[in-house]
């Protein structure tokens, strides 16, 4: 089992960091799948953090000038690590100028992921930073956790408003309420309410439009047979969203969410080579 990386452009390197540093906001532990083609950064849903997960997945080949690994087994080339994003995040930080990052799977000690940065010098010797990150070693019994979540078959698929203002209407309703409703029509429309014994605030926002979504058998998805105006709706919890809006550094070309009724919203962030999923289960 080998991995070995490096990213020497400057641009990819802030924007492998930008990905990495939403991780870190998301998710304390995460696993990190590593394939010849992707790298996942995934947290399953379990109770211990509320229900939430997460599918981040990137295309190596946007990112990495050189990338090596040898996964477990030739018949299951690839390798599961956890980890805590935020020890990455906080290695990536003193690359900001880096000449280059190596990133290499070593097992001195403990397994770890050695991240050396190396820095522009005055002088003919380069300067090179360190870092060790611990990480576990996933067994292969245990890779079946961590698959892909199924998009649920929703109600109503909307894209997102700009999440600048999204995140500001949020950040105002989190100080009146720690639960959020989020409601949206097949018309463009959706809809943030929070309502306690004092008060009750709604903010709209209309004409975003719905995302063309046909199933594997080229039939539409059941939302499609809704009636336009009739609104689903899942009540949340808004430091959840919140965490999710503040943290975000991907910065999307194209956001949307998915309600399915009472039971989840699913939100898609998209940004050319990076696709983060995150799924926020509603409160009963």
């Amino acid at each position: 089992m080998r991995f070995r990386a490096k990213i020497v452009d400057l641009a990819c390197l802030n924007h492998f960091s930008r990905v990495i540093n939403t991780i870190a906001k998301l998710a304390k532990t995460c696993t990190l799948r590593l394939t010849v083609s992707k790298l996942y950064f995934i947290l399953s849903d379990k109770v211990a953090n509320g229900g939430v997960s997460m599918w981040c997945e990137l295309c190596q080949g946007n990112f990495f000038d050189e990338f090596q690994m040898e996964g477990v087994a030739a018949e299951h080339n690839e390798i599961y690590l956890e980890l805590m994003p935020e020890n990455l995040s906080r290695a990536l930080k003193t690359a900001q100028s880096a000449k280059a990052v190596k990133i290499k799977l070593t097992n001195k000690h403990c397994p770890c992921l050695r991240v050396a940065v190396e820095l522009p010098s005055l002088s003919s010797s380069s300067r090179i930073v360190t870092h060790d990150i611990p990480v576990g070693i996933i067994p292969r019994r245990l890779w079946n956790d961590f698959r892909e979540p199924s998009v649920p078959d929703f109600d109503v698929s909307i894209y997102l408003p700009v999440l600048k203002t999204m995140k500001s209407v949020v950040e105002r309703m989190k100080n009146l309420s720690n639960s959020i409703v989020i409601e949206a029509n097949l018309s463009g429309e959706m809809n943030l309410k929070i309502e306690t014994d004092l008060v009750s605030v709604t903010t709209h926002f209309k004409d975003l439009g719905n995302p063309p979504w046909a199933s594997e058998d080229g039939c539409q998805s059941s939302a499609q047979d809704r009636d336009l105006e009739s609104m689903a709706e899942a009540r949340i919890d808004i430091k959840k969203l919140q965490q999710l809006l503040a943290g975000q550094q991907v910065n999307p070309t194209k956001a949307l969410c998915n309600i399915v009724s009472k039971r989840i919203v699913h939100f898609i962030l998209l940004h050319e080579d990076v696709s983060l999923q995150y799924f926020i289960p509603a409160l009963a």
